[in-house]
């Protein structure tokens, strides 16, 4: 690939949306490699965050990365100003990229070709610190949204949190902006004392800075004075102080705040206006904390009554005597609920809590049943908020043992913080007595297995684009999540789709809840019957890799649109998919393995190549078969796939029941 002056490489979107993203790589009229985002509405390019340390003003010609590895900046004399990272040579025996992430850092990667099955190697990410790199004043609302903190992970890679009082705009952008979980301070009708009524309060974010927010700098001489000058002024959002330095002072900050960072580098005293009620925007969680009442708030509260006049008295009787029927009535079903219901939401932090009575109105009494599993029966049912009504599907949990309940709070608290494309996300739960509930987002078209098996056969190009889907569902939760999953039970009926046709992985996370013995392959093995590893029946470590094994199957069955087992076939030799795919491989007849489908057959290359994927992945020997990372490389031509396949096993899926 070359570039000329403006020559633009766009990230994508998202890790699994390769529409083009918010950052650009580009060569300069300077002959400088920059770094930039941009507006994805107006496509405007902010000021780069990230250069190069070429210096090639008026000499550089071309950007170029050629077929040898060789990375540089083309200049008009011939020469080269090298672009690879220092000390590092390209060789033959080794290939290598480079990829301009979706969180705007670039990543070099090499990886040998004799062995690219091991995966790709990370040796290089630009730049270092992509939160504290570059302050300039046109860089939009930063790396992140608008009031958005910017922050490394472990792996040196972007996170964007919401501060203390704040959440997404989008709860499915997690680059995007946040917006406040309380009401904004409003000017109209202000007075001096308006903030120093109790509604708003300071909140100190520690090593963090929103840059180029200042509006008016106070001079003050300690942090209580700065605090409260903000508290006072309706236009302050944000409040900054430092007592040594260029930047000494009390600093106010207006809304709605940009460039957040957090950073060990950042050390002045940073405090964010909030609400004091903490009020909840989420209409799925509309439980709030208030503030408890205090005799000074109470005599002015009275006061405000008394002044009201007696329209003002007359409304208040009316409504608090409405009140009190009100209550009388449901006595018995609200109390202690509110004390219970708090508790819980404290335990599970992240997921939204239903009571069993809410669900069973959404379900019409648990009266549509969408399918059933190894963890029970799934409802179809509706739930309102915000005046919307949204389809659902609630699993009642079956089949859990009696001393589940810490499992139960973490596998909810660990589920419920993945978000993927393809992953079906889980909207809340229930934990009353022995009732144990899961809430997801409903798919409209079903399971994989109905898709495949019960009807016409998908096309070939979506078949392609479920399997590739499936395979970056797993590489999240293998890899990319923020705590391991394994799955344990892939299969077509734990793959729904949905109105797009993405494959959506489901019931991810449970089989840690699952009493033993008591899942559909009676035995003390976790999986169906079909699907299920070698090393399970072998007491060996159970790793990821089990997960890869039984999507080597689910990959056959997509390809050729069949069950793996079919022990009433008229052909024997077919009964077992993954003997026969084999068998099919080796002698050259892939057009008998997908039943003459000219539409696979036509695309030769990919058909083979999505084989021998699938058997690589059965492989007996856990070692030998490829990380989910690897398969999901190699269904995307990312990677090659090694040509000399083994025997997959000699492990009989039909003697081990």
């Amino acid at each position: 690939m070359s570039l000329g002056f403006n020559g633009v490489i766009n990230s994508r979107l998202s890790e699994t949306n390769f529409t083009a993203g918010r950052f650009q790589y580009r060569l300069t009229s300077d002959g400088s490699m920059a770094l930039n985002a941009i507006d994805l509405t107006t496509g405007y390019a902010y000021d780069a965050y990230h250069y190069s340390d070429a210096g090639n003003l008026g000499l550089a010609q071309r950007y170029v990365y050629n077929e040898s590895g060789y990375m540089y900046i083309l200049r008009n004399d011939g020469s080269r100003y090298n672009m690879l990272p220092d000390n590092y040579t390209p060789s033959q025996d080794y290939y290598q990229r480079l990829i301009l992430a979706f969180d705007g850092i670039l990543m070099w990667y090499s990886a040998p070709k004799k062995s690219v099955t091991d995966g790709w190697s990370l040796f290089q990410i630009t730049p270092g610190n992509i939160c504290t790199e570059k302050a300039m004043r046109n860089l939009g609302t930063g790396i992140c949204g608008s009031n958005s903190i910017c922050s490394l992970d472990a792996d040196r890679r972007l996170v964007c949190t919401c501060p203390r009082g704040y959440s997404r705009v989008d709860p499915s952008d997690q680059f995007g902006s946040c917006k406040p979980d309380f009401k904004l301070q409003s000017c109209e009708g202000y007075a001096g004392e308006i903030s120093m009524k109790g509604d708003y309060k300071l909140v100190r974010l520690q090593n963090t800075d929103f840059v180029f927010n200042d509006y008016e700098r106070v001079n003050s001489n300690n942090e209580e004075d700065c605090k409260n000058a903000c508290l006072k002024d309706c236009y302050c959002a944000a409040a900054a102080f430092a007592l040594f330095g260029s930047n000494s002072g009390c600093w106010k900050k207006k809304a709605p705040l940009s460039n957040g960072r957090t950073d060990s580098s950042v050390t002045d005293g940073f405090w964010i206006k909030v609400g004091n009620a903490n009020i909840s925007n989420n209409p799925l969680n509309p439980y709030v904390n208030f503030p408890p009442l205090t005799a000074k708030n109470k005599t002015k509260a009275l006061n405000k009554v008394l002044i009201g006049g007696s329209v003002s008295v007359n409304i208040l009787l009316l409504t608090a005597i409405g009140l009190g029927i009100f209550f009388a009535y449901h006595k018995k079903q609200l109390k202690g609920f509110d004390e219970v219901q708090r508790k819980r939401l404290r335990e599970y932090s992240k997921v939204h809590y239903f009571s069993y009575q809410e669900l069973n109105e959404a379900t019409n009494g648990f009266e549509e049943e969408l399918g059933r599993g190894s963890f029970g029966i799934v409802y179809k049912g509706m739930i309102s908020g915000g005046g919307l009504s949204t389809c659902v599907a609630v699993k009642k949990l079956d089949r859990m043992s009696g001393d589940t309940d810490k499992e139960f709070k973490t596998e909810v608290n660990v589920i419920g913080q993945t978000h993927h494309k393809n992953l079906v996300q889980l909207v809340g739960f229930c934990k009353e007595d022995d009732q144990r509930l899961l809430v997801y987002e409903h798919m409209s078209n079903g399971s994989l297995a109905a898709y495949l098996f019960d009807g016409l056969r998908p096309s070939w190009k979506d078949r392609v684009k479920i399997a590739q889907g499936t395979a970056r569902g797993l590489l999240y939760l293998h890899e990319e999540c923020s705590t391991q999953i394994i799955h344990c039970d892939i299969k077509p009926q734990n793959i729904l789709i949905d109105e797009y046709q993405n494959a959506r992985i489901s019931d991810f996370g449970l089989a840690k809840l699952l009493i033993l013995n008591q899942t559909q392959t009676n035995t003390a093995v976790r999986g169906t019957k079909g699907y299920v590893a070698p090393e399970w029946f072998r007491n060996k470590p159970i790793t990821v890799k089990v997960d890869v094994y039984s999507f080597g199957v689910l990959l056959l069955e997509i390809i050729c649109c069949r069950k793996s087992v079919c022990m009433d076939l008229i052909e024997a030799e077919g009964a077992i998919l993954t003997d026969w795919a084999f068998d099919c491989y080796q002698s050259n007849r892939l057009d008998s393995l997908v039943n003459d489908d000219m539409e696979a057959i036509t695309d030769m290359i990919r058909l083979k190549k999505f084989v021998m994927v699938a058997l690589w992945c059965i492989q007996e020997d856990p070692s030998v078969r490829p990380t989910m990372r690897t398969v999901t490389q190699m269904l995307e031509g990312l990677a090659e796939v090694p040509n000399n396949l083994p025997c997959p096993t000699s492990f009989s899926v039909t003697t081990q029941y």
